[in-house]
């Protein structure tokens, strides 16, 4: 397990997102193992965070184009979660399944090819660097690359029982700020126009937007507002989050929330409405299962798939129309705390798989039986 030493030396360097220089000094480590697989490194350089890297393979002309996908940045601030240490069955520290396991992942598979002596060709690898905070530069850049792909692999943590993603819900952040007018509470109460008041109004209404049945929730997570008991409330503010399983509840939940925003419960009072969507919804499709019934094939194996809540630049891949997989890294939990591990054989696993399905790939130029002339 030698790979477990690669993983150790990029989960020791702090890579918080908003830590530039760690973030790189992780990218350059991939860089030099990727070069020496053959891929060329096209570096998107950014001032404030660490940069994008898209590794470059060779293509044939008739194969079709499998995009690999993970971050280099973690959660942690430096000095909070830097630590790695390996028992008999775990691995742990930042990163061990979120998602610097999964990046290893696809580079030892990458390698064992290689090895073999198999020239890869026809599979890219794109690692961004500000996932973890909502890729809000990152995924200009991935929506703009992923026109160039058929497929995607995504290489977030496996579920419990190995399996990959097939869905993930949309979701987007939201914010409401609602001007109302000041008035002295107890000797000119009628005068003012409460804008704590058409908050509560609003949150009420957004509220009732939510549908379990459907996965749709609304969840107003933040309020403020107001200057003290004894003034009317000149201004109120909120946050709230959406996340939804299709495009037909992401329409009607924007809709709605359109009309809420628009209407003044509160005579007198103005709503303004800012945000939108962070990354749109994964909806599980035909090609996806078709794709996984082929990795089946190749494999030799079951696989099961899951829908999860939480998204992924596996939104944005998928958004763009391309078939697009996800889960393909190890099994681990506690991600996003302290406690963050991956299982080591989950490492073994998940290499093995996605050397099968490289090599195909390589030798086939798709997945489907046949090569890409339909032979």
């Amino acid at each position: 397990m030698q790979y477990l030493k690669d993983l150790e030396s990029v989960v020791k360097i702090n890579s918080y997102t908003k830590n530039k220089r760690g973030v790189d000094r992780v990218g350059l480590l991939f860089d030099t193992w990727l070069q020496d697989l053959g891929y060329t490194p096209k570096i998107h350089k950014r001032d404030a965070i660490g940069n994008h890297r898209h590794y470059l393979s060779s293509h044939d002309k008739f194969s079709k184009k499998l995009l690999l996908l993970g971050h280099l940045d973690t959660v942690f601030p430096q000095g909070k979660f830097e630590e790695y240490r390996v028992d008999e069955k775990w691995v742990y520290g930042a990163g061990v399944c979120d998602m610097k396991g999964g990046n290893i992942v696809l580079v030892e598979a990458l390698r064992a090819l290689k090895k073999e002596g198999l020239d890869i060709r026809n599979i890219d690898i794109l690692f961004v660097s500000d996932e973890e905070s909502g890729s809000d530069d990152s995924k200009h850049l991935t929506a703009e690359l992923a026109k160039n792909y058929d497929y995607c692999f995504v290489y977030e943590a496996a579920g419990k029982n190995m399996e990959v993603v097939t869905a993930r819900k949309g979701v987007g952040t939201f914010f409401i700020d609602i001007e109302g007018k000041a008035a002295h509470a107890g000797n000119h109460y009628s005068d003012g126009y409460d804008a704590n008041l058409e908050l509560s109004y609003k949150l009420q209404e957004l509220v009732k937007l939510t549908d379990l049945k459907r996965g749709t929730t609304v969840n107003v997570g933040k309020i403020e507002g107001g200057i003290g008991a004894n003034t009317i409330s000149p201004h109120a503010h909120m946050v709230f989050e959406l996340r939804y399983t299709t495009i037909d509840e992401r329409q009607r939940v924007l809709n709605a929330v359109n009309h809420i925003v628009n209407t003044s419960y509160v005579s007198g009072t103005k709503s303004k409405l800012s945000g939108g969507i962070q990354r749109d919804v994964m909806q599980q499709s035909c090609e996806s299962l078709d794709l996984l019934e082929d990795i089946k094939r190749i494999s030799s194996q079951e696989i099961l798939h899951e829908a999860r809540g939480g998204v992924s630049d596996a939104n944005i891949v998928s958004s763009c129309g391309v078939v697009t997989l996800d889960g393909f890294g190890p099994y681990g939990d506690g991600d996003h705390t302290v406690h963050e591990r991956a299982d080591k054989q989950s490492f073994v696993s998940r290499i093995d798989l996605s050397k099968k399905l490289f090599q195909y790939f390589i030798q086939h130029g798709d997945f489907k039986k046949g090569d890409s002339n339909g032979k």
